[in-house]
């Protein structure tokens, strides 16, 4: 009978978890697709004031695709999802959504933002090509934090992409973008 209640009471939290994460995405949703434009080209330009090595990768970079906010909940079971926009030399050319879901032993809420600087015509085209990128598959990624950032040079920069994580508010365990889905919602 008690390892009956234990069962139960995992699926309660399990259940509860995951509405917790759905009614956090869908009033994210509701509001996040109004204004993304002037949210990303605001947030990639506090972006390269803050971060130098931003804005001399942003110089060298094919396109950045920004997610200026990105909201992430969960209890056990959690959920992420944010709207970007892709800039080409400062024009924004396509809206791009990302998603992503996750499970374990986690609780909490929390937004970031992130920009993808893609840096060569492979990685722009595998963006454009494929049926929704999952990070970790397709071109290299490296996640730039304040320390590498302040050793980059522009002889330094050989990899198809580089992101930078930013504006972190709230409290939940991990942050990342790996797992995470983009998917192209409007040209």
């Amino acid at each position: 009978m008690l390892r009956h209640s234990r069962l139960l009471t995992l699926v309660l939290l399990f259940v509860a978890g995951a509405a917790l994460s759905l009614a956090a995405m869908s009033a994210i949703v509701a509001s996040a697709a109004s204004g993304v434009d002037a949210d990303a080209q605001a947030a990639l330009k506090k972006l390269y004031a803050s971060v130098p090595a931003a804005k001399m990768i942003g110089g060298r970079a094919k396109a950045v695709l920004v997610f200026p906010r990105i909201v992430k909940a969960g209890l056990l079971v959690g959920g992420q999802y944010g709207d970007g926009a892709l800039i080409k030399a400062g024009t924004i050319v396509g809206h791009y959504n990302s998603v992503a879901a996750s499970y374990g032993l986690q609780a909490g809420v929390q937004s970031f933002g992130y920009a993808l600087f893609l840096m060569n015509d492979k990685a722009l085209a595998y963006l454009d090509q494929s049926d929704g990128w999952e990070i970790g598959v397709g071109p290299s990624i490296v996640i730039v934090d304040q320390g590498k950032a302040k050793t980059m040079t522009s002889t330094t920069l050989r990899d198809d992409v580089y992101a930078f994580i930013f504006s972190q508010k709230g409290l939940m365990a991990g942050l990342g973008i790996q797992g995470s889905k983009i998917t192209k919602t409007s040209p």
